[in-house]
């Protein structure tokens, strides 16, 4: 799978496009992996694969530039996680993502 395969004006539009393609939960980064609150269970980078991952850039403000990544894990959870880019970026949690196996 492509890891960008649809084309969103926003990210408002990408994540209910996901939500509504079974992406339910909200992934959190903390204590060096990443947890799920609704289901009580957090994973490290090998639990995890990046399905579709989608950036956005404001147009004016720096602090709107996000990835929004798509996410599935090895036993079948699927999510979403927002990141910061740039000067408003989390370093250990873009590191954490950057482990993690994107989809082909």
């Amino acid at each position: 799978m492509s890891a960008s395969p649809h084309n969103y004006r926003n990210l408002l539009e990408a994540v209910n496009s996901l939500r509504s393609r079974g992406y339910d939960y909200d992934f959190h980064f903390e204590e060096a992996c990443l947890h799920c609150s609704k289901i009580g269970e957090s994973f490290t980078p090998d639990d995890l694969k990046i399905t579709e991952y989608y950036r956005f850039e404001g147009m004016s403000d720096p602090e709107d530039n996000v990835v929004v990544y798509a996410i599935e894990s090895n036993n079948g959870h699927k999510g979403v996680i927002i990141d910061a880019y740039g000067a408003y970026s989390d370093e250990h949690k873009s590191a954490f993502l950057s482990q993690i196996k994107v989809e082909d």
